[in-house]
């Protein structure tokens, strides 16, 4: 994680390790060749954002214990796919992101300025 960079070009920080977050359950949103979903948008999930992802299929609020997953409650910071962000951005429903969590590979898909107006750690 050392070497890897956040969408400000700055050193990426650990997103969250209760829970534990990340493609490779590091804490960070680390990404890398397996990482096809691009897991790295470090966000704060709501209740607004979490009902969105089940409509869309992907229920992030049950836990599924057989991929260490814990289930996520509205205040948790998770690693989302950064498509998923933007669609949630594009409806209207994107949580707040922690740009400094945020892995520089997240600009493939999204906006900085998308993501700075969501930003929960800029002042």
């Amino acid at each position: 994680m050392s070497m890897a960079k956040n969408v400000l070009g700055e050193p990426l920080e650990v997103c969250s390790h209760d829970p534990m977050t990340g493609f490779t359950r590091s804490g960070a949103c680390e990404t890398g060749p397996q990482d096809l979903g691009s897991h790295t948008v470090c966000a704060k999930v709501t209740a607004e954002f979490l009902a969105f992802s089940a409509s869309r299929g992907n229920d992030l609020s049950t836990p599924v214990p057989e991929f260490d997953f814990p289930g996520l409650a509205p205040g948790d910071r998770w690693c989302l796919c950064a498509a998923r962000w933007q669609e949630a951005f594009e409806a209207g429903c994107a949580p707040r992101v922690l740009l400094r969590a945020t892995h520089a590979r997240a600009l493939e898909v999204c906006q900085l300025s998308d993501l700075k107006a969501h930003a929960a750690d800029l002042s």
